[in-house]
């Protein structure tokens, strides 16, 4: 920037800036300026910023405001190693001082401000009337983020335990007192998992809804924790809401599938049945259009944030919850070995892991070692092959769950598929009668072994995030409900992806249903249609 010499003629220059007019008065602007700068501002903007003051005075259009900025002592420059001084006062004309106190000024510094009197002008006042109106539009400043540690409002099971057996083991270490007491409760529900098997494939269905039931609740138990919005009118009610929906979808499309027959005799239940989908659909709309309705000023992101993390658990928890169900339509065997194999594999890692582990796994997990995961795989393995070899022999546990007219009931008999009958395989020069199942089952138990645990390793970085230990704190010593599903969900839906791509079959009972469900014209064109088709391909003559 070009200075002026010490002792060059100053030439007053008329000179305006955006959004100002010029005085009205004939005073030079020199003078003007001189006679509004006094030494008082210049002390207080010393005092303030430690720069040197220059003010610019001229009036808003509106209020007449006098607009001053402070500048700095001095800048670097590129190319020099110390800074420039700025010039002497008595050197600058109106101009020059305008762009010097611009060029020396900061950029947020050379914002417009109110004079020292607290005069606001209607232009500032629009303007801060307009970023309250936005303010008020999203979540205040204190409510973001998690300010506070969720262990302290969320239970933790690990942290929970019977006071009777905490008594007893008062005079064990903690690492000894953990194990004994997840031990003790990890045979408890292994014997409660044998019992319900026992009771048939309706306990473990309504066992499974429950469980859903618990993860669903825990999983927004935690969202609501985190957004803190737990007096919001109905949101609670929503989340709810929505499970209900989504249950009445996945298990009506159950229904339908495996009790078509015996659905369609009661006139009330087949209209449910022709128009499922469309039902659920309807009642999905009513609990958007419920949720839309319920928003509240100030708290739109925090709504919508816990409308998101409601559709994800009911991703997780729901849709694997039926998957499950379809499984053990499949046969009790699919929902047993599979179960038992997270277990067996859970059980063993932490028993290696807890004698033998030193090297860590993954960050997510510092107490998973690489000496729990092979222990634990290996297990795995041994125990799937041996479960597997037992189940096949029962035809309790092979045959799917179908449902016979003649009996008005379900039935679990049937003649066993050849994949559960022994066939004849050759093997290192020897013959060898193998269930065809325990193929599958090695691939179900490396499945099982390598990528089940990422499922609990993938619930740990979630709870890690929210700075909590557990789920909840139903079972002492392992947690909430989710804290032991976490591996199980991941599991049924590789099985259930298993059997649709491997194993799966045309049903002749599955399409016999579909069939007798026709009206009776239709069953006859049906019938026509068929006898036909057998006869053109040969089929039919030969079976006569």
């Amino acid at each position: 920037m070009p200075l002026l010499p010490p002792r060059a003629k100053i030439r007053p220059v008329t000179f305006s800036f955006p959004g100002h007019r010029a005085p009205e008065s004939t005073a030079s602007p020199i003078n003007k300026l001189k006679a509004t700068a006094g030494q008082k501002n210049r002390t207080l903007a010393n005092k303030r910023t430690g720069a040197p003051f220059i003010q610019i005075r001229s009036r808003s259009r509106s209020s007449g405001v006098a607009r001053h900025a402070p500048c700095r002592q001095s800048i670097r420059t590129k190319g020099l190693s110390s800074p420039r001084p700025p010039p002497p006062r008595e050197q600058l004309d109106v101009f020059t001082e305008a762009t010097h106190a611009l060029y020396y000024c900061p950029r947020d510094l050379r914002q417009r401000k109110p004079a020292e009197s607290g005069e606001v002008s209607p232009v500032d006042e629009k303007t801060a009337s307009a970023e309250n109106s936005q303010k008020e539009d999203i979540d205040s400043e204190d409510d973001k983020g998690i300010e506070e540690n969720l262990s302290t409002t969320i239970p933790q099971g690990t942290d929970k335990t019977p006071e009777a057996l905490d008594s007893a083991l008062q005079n064990l270490s903690p690492r000894w007192r953990n194990w004994v007491i997840r031990g003790i409760f990890t045979w408890l529900m292994i014997f409660g998992f044998c019992f319900l098997i026992y009771l048939g494939p309706y306990a473990l269905m309504i066992t499974t809804l429950v469980v859903q039931v618990k993860c669903f609740a825990e999983i927004i138990n935690i969202g609501y924790s985190v957004y803190r919005i737990h007096g919001l009118p109905w949101f609670r009610s929503l989340s709810w809401y929505f499970l209900l929906c989504s249950n009445y979808f996945f298990y009506g499309e159950s229904l339908v599938d495996y009790f078509d027959m015996a659905i369609n005799k009661t006139h009330f239940f087949k209209v449910l049945v022709t128009y499922h989908r469309f039902f659920s659909f309807c009642l999905y709309i009513g609990g958007f259009v419920w949720f839309v309705l319920s928003l509240v000023k100030k708290y739109y992101m925090k709504q919508f944030s816990l409308f998101a993390w409601t559709h994800v658990a009911l991703l997780i928890v729901v849709t694997q919850s039926y998957l499950i169900i379809q499984n053990i339509f499949n046969g009790l065997i699919w929902f047993i070995v599979p179960v038992s194999m997270i277990v067996c594999n859970d059980v063993m890692a932490y028993m290696f892991g807890f004698f033998f582990g030193k090297t860590p796994l993954i960050q997510l997990s510092p107490k998973k070692t690489w000496e729990g995961f092979i222990g634990g795989g290996l297990s795995t393995v041994l125990f799937g092959l041996g479960l597997s070899y037992i189940l096949c022999q029962y035809p309790f546990f092979v045959c799917p769950i179908t449902y016979s007219e003649a009996l008005g009931s379900t039935t679990m008999e049937c003649e066993p598929s050849p994949l559960f009958r022994p066939q004849e395989y050759s093997l290192l020069g020897k013959t060898w009668n193998i269930y065809p199942f325990l193929l599958h089952s090695l691939s179900l138990s490396v499945f099982s072994s390598v990528i089940g645990p990422f499922g609990g390793f993938f619930a740990s970085g979630f709870k890690r995030a929210f700075k909590i230990k557990d789920f909840g704190d139903i079972i002492p010593g392992h947690g909430g409900i989710m804290d032991r599903f976490d591996c199980q969900y991941l599991m049924a839906t590789f099985v259930n992806v298993y059997i649709s791509s491997f194993i799966a079959t045309t049903s002749p009972q599955k399409l016999l249903q579909q069939v007798l469900t026709m009206k009776p014209e239709q069953q006859l064109q049906m019938f026509y249609t068929l006898k036909e088709a057998l006869e053109n391909r040969g089929i039919l003559s030969l079976g006569n």
